[in-house]
């Protein structure tokens, strides 16, 4: 049977116009104005207000250039550690049945809801050379707290949620069908995650790589208390903005956070063209 559809019709069905389209997007493009754009140009604005001299002469000083390497170092490689573990956990969460799976998943998203001071406190009183799990490190001259490692477990703690959050749905969707078949032609476990699997969450997998590493450059509350904060060693961005804030130096405060702004919107950029370039290989 035949079913005629004219153009007017054709055209219906690929617009795809949902019922108050325009009311919505109105209401999206003032929310994200008010919320977002807005609150983002007014630090261009006021940093417009100083010389160009002035701003370079604020972010290339010594010690604003060695907050921003230790927050980026350690952004960085917190990121990649919760890339590799956030994708083992997505993976133990969707694959496997086991008593206490629901709590475990849970907890996933405990670092969202838990006030950032409470977890730097806490994992400071942790990971001291007098806590329960620096103490053990101590005794065999590492020490946690108060160094890089520290700020690389407190970032790898507030990121963990955006990876395993990200590659979980995939790998729900994904179908087991293409795992047997490749079972069945002779593959191992590791050619089949490396060549079936892999490439299937591989642009999820980048995604919430990019949220961690965004969320670990701009961090505060949980990794001041751990960092020790000294300068040239563990000093975060972030502090020196905050230190410039209480000195009233709103110039110096503003410059330092545009450079940080423009740089997170640099890489998130970069990783969501490289997601666009995986997701053409991948359905090529």
């Amino acid at each position: 049977m035949k079913i005629n559809i004219n153009k007017r019709q054709k055209t219906m069905i690929k617009k795809r116009v949902i019922p108050g389209f325009g009311i919505s997007i109105g209401i999206t493009i003032t929310f994200l104005t008010l919320i977002v754009l807005i609150p983002i140009s007014s630090i261009a604005i006021y940093v417009s207000g100083i010389s160009l001299n002035e701003f370079i002469e604020i972010i290339t000083d010594k010690q604003v250039v060695s907050g921003y390497k230790v927050s980026f170092f350690c952004a960085l490689i917190a990121a990649l550690i919760n890339a590799i573990f956030g994708t083992i956990l997505a993976w133990v969460l969707v694959r496997y049945e086991f008593i206490g799976k629901r709590v475990l998943d849970g907890l996933i998203e405990l670092p969202f809801a838990l006030p950032t001071a409470v977890a730097g406190i806490t994992l400071t009183s942790l990971y001291s050379d007098k806590g329960w799990i620096g103490s053990i490190f101590a005794e065999a001259g590492i020490q946690i707290a108060y160094t890089k490692i520290g700020i690389i477990i407190a970032m790898i703690f507030i990121g963990i949620p955006f990876v395993v959050r990200s590659i979980q749905p995939v790998l729900e969707k994904m179908d087991t069908q293409y795992e047997e078949a490749a079972t069945m032609l002779g593959a191992n476990g590791h050619r089949i995650f490396f060549k079936v699997i892999l490439p299937e969450i591989f642009p999820a997998m980048l995604t919430g790589f990019g949220l961690a590493l965004a969320r670990g450059i701009g961090e505060y509350g949980s990794v001041v208390f751990i960092a020790g904060n000294m300068p040239y060693k563990t000093q975060i961005a972030p502090l020196l903005i905050m230190t410039k804030l209480e000195q009233f130096k709103y110039a110096d405060a503003t410059a330092i956070a545009l450079v940080m702004l423009v740089a997170s919107f640099i890489i998130l950029l970069l990783i969501n063209m490289i997601q666009s370039y995986v997701n053409k290989i991948t359905n090529n």
